[in-house]
């Protein structure tokens, strides 16, 4: 076994980049592919969008079974199995005969080694990093950023020389590569802590008793419903995020269909694509600087709600041109919008319900997350298909955003000048009952004592 911040813990951060290059790297170039799987199947535009719904939302969804099998098997061997459902998902999609078998095998089985695969390099950093944590965090998910930049252009280049199928076929055998990466994910050997009495040792591992499961213990631990009912915070941003996400995957899906339908070369369009990537790449660390500067502290809510708007606003500027200048600008806007909503998402979450209760938190958001994620693009297909118009799919998408940007920044807003007339509230109050204590306060200079009557 290894130990916490030691040499190994640096080669498996390595891993854990290149993983989250693998698995995030191919949800955002299946625009590439668009137009042919749409050809090759003879499907609707509805019909075409619900495969990348699919694999965005396993991906999503899959979070509380991802936490299952890390706490029972392990980051290692959920890594691994994470890897092989990929290849086995992709490799048997280029067989599909119709659109129907690519949903089951690449958007199901392949989204769900997708999550497992994800999901758990990003715990087991939480497990070999404690000192560097932040650190490590910020290196991996820049893996994901080099992965969005790589992986359209090498979809591209295979689209023009072996078409979707063999495309899919040895995208099959790059996500093998998964494996390698969860094997070097060796457990890790944690520090004893302090023995407590009160505690057995199945709790202090983080064992759930079949009875405690029973009370509901157990399903709050991996979705915490009671949080989504009492915590107004949490209802907020939860609320806002899964609204946003209704609209903001919508441009990864879209953007090559629609430059290509506009004139502007598939090669060419492709690009796009990867400058978003590319500007992730720069863009997140450089977010991740900003957002720990004083000025924000406790108030991390408002820059993310204000990059959601622009996020949303910049939609505007695809819709109302289709020029390749102006799709440039929209890149740059968009990707640096998405850095700091990708830098943030999950640090505004821990701020908001505390590390405690973060598991719990983040599996039912992410639950939630997922159906916005599913049913997005196919609407968004819906309107394209009774249209006929790929720029109505950008206002749809700058309209979703933008309100719920505006939305979280409101009520943020709102609950912070409630909470700041109840505390003044309560301190004059204090103040008050203070001075009226100080004036029934008798003096005794036989004893040198104040009594309070």
């Amino acid at each position: 076994m290894e130990t916490p911040d030691g040499p190994w813990a640096w080669g498996v951060l390595v891993a854990a980049m290149v993983t989250h290059a693998l698995t995030l790297g191919f949800p955002s170039s299946i625009g590439v592919f668009y137009t042919d799987l749409q050809t090759s199947f003879q499907a609707s535009n509805t019909e075409t969008s619900w495969f990348p719904s699919i694999v965005m939302a396993v991906l999503h969804a899959g979070g509380p079974l991802c936490s299952i099998m890390v706490e029972r098997f392990g980051c290692r061997v959920t890594v691994m199995v994470g890897g092989i459902l990929c290849g086995v998902g992709l490799v048997s999609s280029s067989f599909s005969k119709n659109i129907v078998h690519l949903y089951l095998s690449a958007g199901l089985v392949g989204g769900l080694g997708l999550c497992f695969s994800f999901q758990a390099a990003v715990t087991v950093l939480g497990y070999y990093f404690i000192k560097r944590r932040t650190l490590a965090n910020s290196l991996a998910s820049t893996g994901a950023s080099i992965g969005m930049a790589l992986w359209p252009l090498a979809s591209q280049h295979l689209l023009e020389a072996v078409g979707w199928r063999g495309s899919f076929m040895i995208f099959g055998g790059v996500l093998l590569n998964c494996c390698v990466c969860g094997a070097l994910m060796r457990p890790v050997k944690m520090p004893p802590a302090a023995p407590d009495k009160n505690v057995s040792s199945s709790k202090a591992n983080g064992a759930i008793s079949g009875a405690e499961m029973e009370k509901g213990k157990g399903l709050q631990k991996y979705m915490a419903f009671d949080l989504l009912l009492g915590h107004r915070r949490y209802q907020i941003y939860t609320i806002g995020v899964t609204w946003m996400v209704l609209g903001f995957v919508l441009p990864l899906f879209y953007l090559v269909p629609y430059a290509t339908h506009s004139g502007i070369e598939e090669s060419t369009a492709a690009l796009l694509l990867s400058l978003i990537g590319f500007i992730n790449i720069f863009a997140r660390p450089v977010a991740g600087i900003v957002s720990q500067q004083r000025v924000f502290s406790g108030r991390l809510i408002y820059l993310f709600s204000g990059a959601v708007m622009i996020n949303g606003l910049s939609n505007l500027v695809c819709a109302v041109s289709a020029s390749f200048p102006s799709l440039l600008v929209y890149c740059a806007l968009y990707g640096v919008s998405m850095s700091v909503i990708g830098s943030l998402v999950f640090q505004v979450l821990m701020d908001t319900v505390g590390m405690k209760r973060f598991p719990g938190a983040f599996g039912l958001f992410t639950i939630l997350e997922s159906v916005t994620i599913l049913v997005g693009p196919p609407l968004a297909g819906l309107l394209v298909d009774i249209t006929g118009q790929y720029n109505l799919v950008f206002y749809f998408s700058s309209i979703a955003v933008a309100s719920s940007g505006l939305f979280m920044c409101l009520a943020s807003y709102i609950m912070d000048k409630k909470e700041e007339k109840t505390g003044k509230n309560l301190q004059n109050k204090g103040e008050a009952t203070d001075s009226s204590e100080r004036q029934n306060i008798i003096y005794c200079p036989a004893k040198q004592e104040d009594f309070v009557i």
